[in-house]
């Protein structure tokens, strides 16, 4: 698993501001629909930028909750500024699988790039129904890392990258499973759409430049990558200039309790 300390963390916030992201987050809160008053968790809440979003969307009447159980995301986040008409925002220590509240507690919980990493979706999930009142709405957003197509000189190459980087998580393609596990979890599955990541050129300000930090930092010593095959990797991608082109899709799940 990747460890988020302050500089992972500040990568994280920074790739979380690009464009693609951004575009991300709008489609994400567009399907929300949220109600002025409603209370808000955020599972896996990061440097915060959702949860901001999330609290100006539904007013001062309402409340935001933020769980992560990164201590370096949680100071960010702490930090971020609301708008003076948002909701209170608030963010506590916690896991997926562990929410640290009661019973029926919030109209809307998310969780964005967050169950991929959970070991245990059946009690993520559990966690997420137990915490939503009746006719509650469930948000996930992840990945399925086989839908990926990143240009490179050496395929062979970047196929041993990729497969190393899975490591980093415990369900590269959970999106295929997620109707399966939020039905037996007890939720109805209401909508589900694709949210493509297109990066067609090289950028300095894409998701991808920034993703091939994280994956620089990961993977060496996996899959038998040594540390100058990760750099030779990484400088053959920031070289194709207009030639450039990274595609992911990211697939947003949306049911009610």
């Amino acid at each position: 698993m990747l460890e988020f300390d302050e500089a992972e963390s500040r990568r994280a916030e920074a790739a979380y501001t690009t464009a693609d992201v951004v575009e991300q987050r709008r489609v994400m809160l567009d399907a929300l629909r949220l109600a002025p008053g409603e209370s808000v968790l955020d599972v896996g809440s990061g440097p915060g930028i959702l949860a901001a979003e999330m609290a100006a969307a539904i007013g001062p009447m309402g409340a935001v909750h933020g769980i992560d159980p990164s201590e370096s995301m949680l100071a960010i986040a702490r930090q971020r500024e609301v708008p003076p008409d948002a909701a209170p925002v608030a963010f506590v220590s916690g896991e997926a699988d562990a929410l640290p509240f009661g019973e029926g507690a919030f109209d809307v919980v998310v969780a964005t790039q967050v169950y991929e990493y959970v070991p245990d979706m059946a009690a993520a999930l559990a966690e997420a129904h137990r915490v939503l009142r009746p006719k509650g709405c469930l948000a996930v957003l992840d990945t399925d890392w086989d839908s990926i197509v990143w240009r490179s000189s050496d395929d062979e190459r970047m196929r041993r990258v990729l497969s190393a980087w899975d490591e980093h998580l415990a369900d590269p393609h959970l999106p295929r499973r997620l109707t399966g596990l939020m039905r037996e979890a007890g939720f109805e599955v209401t909508e589900r759409q694709t949210i493509p990541l297109l990066n067609a050129g090289w950028d300095t300000e894409s998701f991808s430049r920034h993703l091939i930090g994280f994956i620089s930092g990961f993977v060496p010593g996996r899959q038998g990558l040594t540390e100058s095959e990760v750099a030779a990797w990484a400088q053959d991608l920031q070289g194709q200039g207009a030639d450039y082109f990274f595609s992911l899709n990211r697939y947003l799940f949306i049911a009610e309790r």
